[in-house]
């Protein structure tokens, strides 16, 4: 790994210095490309029907077949905030390190590049264009404020679905003649009002939370037209859909006291699962983490459930898989999403992050094509949990 980290610290601050939209990712998959391309590795870019995903395989095509997968899109606004160009250049050295030995094992490793985890739900259209299916396993890693690393056990995190509304009233002069008007604005007020009170009887790990994203032209105007968006997160996959019905029971309701006609989308993006992580790969992670001078703390006396979702959820459901977590070594208060976080991603502390996650995420797909006891305890998990789920809306 010691050799291949100036590679992964310049891709990490290519990606940095032009950070892309999910979906738009063209110069991103590239220079992923690139690098892999580099190492002769066949690479191939717009695959599974998506534009900016990317697979590379090596290895016999038989045999246990294990992913480490790549995020690469950013944040509006505020650049890789989530850092995902550490977590393309941890996929990227993880497979790059692990290539060697793979090669004499047998078996495979696939490095798929996923395109708009932030709001497309990339993983979830590569599912279902069948780019698991052959895929026994999978792992990724994330970036974490200050020296933050997941617990043995992993982290659950909450599956979201996404619920857009937009009123239609009548216009009217809002002075002059508003009783002549049907005030769509009404409508999304009442209907925020509405799913605020339904907070007070939800689970503590649901949660709902919306925006506004219409509310008319100018105040004389009576508006006829105003829209909201809604995040549903709860998790686990029954409660989600149970809470998504009496958000849209909220906002038809609305619909009815204020006299408009409601417009409801559900899922205008795919829904992110919950994220179940296979303890039997985290305590592997954990062991290859270990060796690299960095401790992973015990699971919490109550298992904890993250409120932020991923669509790495969906990969979880659907094959074994992991979703660890490490720390930039930057100030403890600054965290994904928030604008600081980017610089942060290029600091020479998250590059000791990235090769020691890059080092320990090759050793867990190592292990895992290496061990057959290891494949047995992690399918026995697996199987126990229930096995393959795949969303049907």
């Amino acid at each position: 790994m010691h050799a291949l980290q100036p590679e992964l610290e310049a891709l990490a601050t290519r990606l940095f210095a032009a950070p892309e939209l999910g979906f738009a990712e063209h110069r991103s998959v590239r220079a992923v490309a690139d690098v892999l391309l580099a190492h002769g590795i066949d690479t191939e870019v717009g695959v599974h029907g998506l534009d900016t995903a990317l697979r590379a395989s090596i290895g016999t095509g038989a045999g246990p077949h294990f992913a480490i997968l790549a995020e690469y899109d950013a944040l509006p606004g505020i650049g890789h905030a989530c850092g995902h160009n550490l977590i393309a250049a941890i996929a990227v050295g993880a497979f790059l390190g692990a290539a060697p030995i793979v090669r004499e094992l047998g078996g495979t490793l696939t490095l798929l590049g996923t395109p708009a985890e932030e709001n497309g739900g990339g993983k979830e259209l590569l599912l279902r264009a069948g780019a698991f299916d052959e895929v026994h396993a999978a792992a990724m890693v994330h970036p974490a404020a200050g020296s933050r690393v997941s617990p043995i056990w992993g982290e659950r995190t909450t599956g979201v679905r996404r619920v857009a509304v937009t009123y239609r009233g009548r216009a009217a002069h809002a002075a002059g003649e508003p009783w002549l008007g049907v005030n769509a604005l009404d409508a999304v007020v009442t209907a925020y009002q509405s799913v605020a009170q339904l907070r007070q009887h939800i689970l503590p790990i649901d949660r709902v939370h919306g925006i506004i994203t219409d509310g008319g032209a100018a105040p004389n105007i009576v508006p006829e037209r105003a829209a909201a968006l809604f995040y549903v997160r709860s998790g686990e996959i029954d409660t989600l859909r149970v809470l998504t019905e009496r958000v849209v029971d909220a906002l038809e309701g609305a619909a009815r006291a204020t006299g408009t006609t409601a417009e409801i989308e559900v899922d205008p993006v795919p829904p992110y699962l919950p994220l179940e992580p296979n303890v039997a790969l985290m305590r592997r992670w954990a062991d290859a983490l270990g060796d690299r001078g960095r401790v992973t703390p015990p699971p919490p006396a109550v298992p904890a459930q993250a409120g932020p979702s991923t669509d790495m959820g969906n990969v979880t459901q659907f094959i074994p898989a992991i979703h660890p977590s490490i720390g930039l070594g930057g100030p403890d208060d600054v965290h994904p999403h928030h604008a600081a976080f980017a610089e942060w991603t290029v600091q020479p502390a998250a590059f000791a992050a990235m090769g020691d996650a890059a080092a320990a995420l090759g050793a867990v797909a190592v292990d895992y094509l290496a061990d057959a006891e290891l494949r047995a305890a992690v399918d026995a998990e697996f199987a126990a949990r229930g096995g393959r789920y795949r969303w049907e809306g």
